[in-house]
C-alpha cells in the first residue's frame, strides 16, 4: 500500500468502519457466548471489515488504516514524514470512535452479559472485545516476537499485492486480496494474542475501554501487555517492507515507458 508522489488532500477516520465492524464481530461472538459467532466468524469478519474500509477510503487518501503501514511507507520513501502524525492521529481517532459505536449498539448486551460490571479478566471479561490481550501462557518476549513476525508478513505481502511490476492482482481487487491475507494471518498466528498487527486498532479501543468503565486495568492486565501491540507492529512493518524491497523489488527489470498503470500517480496507498 504505497506510492511515491502526489500526496493526498485530506485524511479521514478510516479506522472507524473497520474497527466498528471488526469489534462488532467479536462482540457478537462473546456476548452471545458463542451462539452467534466464533473464531472463524471473527477472523473473516475483521478481514472483510478492513476490505470495506479500504474500498471506502481508497479514493481519498489511499485507505490508510494502520500506523505500521504508514510508518513503513515513510521509511521506504513512499510517504512524506510530515504526513505521518496526521495519519496516526486520524487512525487512532477512527478506532476510538468505532469502539464507542460497538459499545453503544451492544450496551444492553454488555450489561446483561456481566450483570452490569465491565470486567477486564475473569469468566465475564469483555475488554478483549475491543483490544488484544495475551493468552495466559504467553510471555512478553514471545508476544513481542509474535507481533513483529505477523506484521512483517502483512507488510511484505501488501507491498507485493500493490507492486505494479510484480504479479499484482487485477485493478480494483487489491482490498479483497488484503482481506484474504488477513484471514490467513489470523487463522495461523492469532492464538497467542489475537494478531492485532495494527497499533491504532489496539490502542484506540483500549483508551475507550479505560474511559468507558473498564478502568486502568486495561493497561496493566497481561503483565502490562498494552505496549506490545503498539511497538512490535511498527517494528515488524518496517522489517517486512524492507525485506520485500531488498529481496524482490530491486530485482525487477526496468519498467519500459508506457507500461506503468495510469492511476499510479493518483493514490498514495492503494497503488504502489
Amino acid at each position: 500500500w504505497g506510492q511515491r508522489k502526489n500526496l493526498h488532500k485530506t485524511t479521514e477516520n478510516h479506522n472507524q468502519p473497520s474497527n466498528a465492524l471488526g469489534c462488532g464481530c467479536v462482540a457478537q461472538a462473546v456476548l452471545s457466548r458463542g451462539a452467534h459467532g466464533g473464531p472463524m466468524t471473527v477472523s473473516v469478519g475483521f478481514a472483510m471489515a478492513v476490505t470495506i474500509a479500504v474500498y471506502v477510503s481508497g479514493g481519498i487518501s489511499g485507505g490508510h488504516i494502520n500506523p505500521a503501514v504508514s510508518l513503513a511507507m515513510c521509511v521506504t520513501g513512499r510517504l512524506k514524514w510530515t504526513k505521518l502524525p496526521i495519519y496516526i492521529l486520524a487512525q487512532l481517532l477512527g478506532a476510538f470512535v468505532g469502539a464507542a459505536a460497538v459499545f453503544g449498539i451492544y450496551y444492553d448486551a454488555f450489561m446483561e452479559y456481566s450483570n452490569g460490571t465491565l470486567e477486564v479478566t475473569g469468566p465475564n471479561a469483555t475488554a478483549h472485545i475491543f483490544a488484544t490481550y495475551p493468552a495466559p501462557y504467553l510471555s512478553l518476549i514471545n508476544g513481542f516476537a509474535d507481533q513483529v513476525m505477523s506484521t512483517a508478513v502483512l507488510l511484505l505481502a501488501i507491498f507485493a499485492i500493490f507492486d505494479p511490476r510484480n504479479n499484482r492482482v487485477p485493478k480494483g481487487l487489491e482490498p479483497i486480496a488484503v482481506g484474504l491475507l488477513i484471514i490467513v494471518l489470523t487463522c495461523s498466528l492469532g492464538m497467542n494474542s489475537g494478531c492485532a498487527m495494527n497499533p491504532a486498532r489496539d490502542l484506540g479501543p483500549r483508551l475507550f475501554t479505560a474511559i468507558a468503565g473498564w478502568g486502568m486495568e486495561v493497561f496493566t492486565a497481561g503483565n502490562n501487555w498494552w505496549w506490545v501491540p503498539i511497538v512490535a507492529p511498527m517494528l515488524g512493518g518496517v522489517l517486512g517492507a524492507i525485506t520485500y524491497i531488498i529481496f524482490i523489488e530491486i530485482h525487477h527489470s526496468d519498467t519500459h515507458p508506457g507500461e506503468e498503470n495510469d492511476v499510479y500517480d493518483k493514490y498514495e496507498l492503494t497503488n504502489m
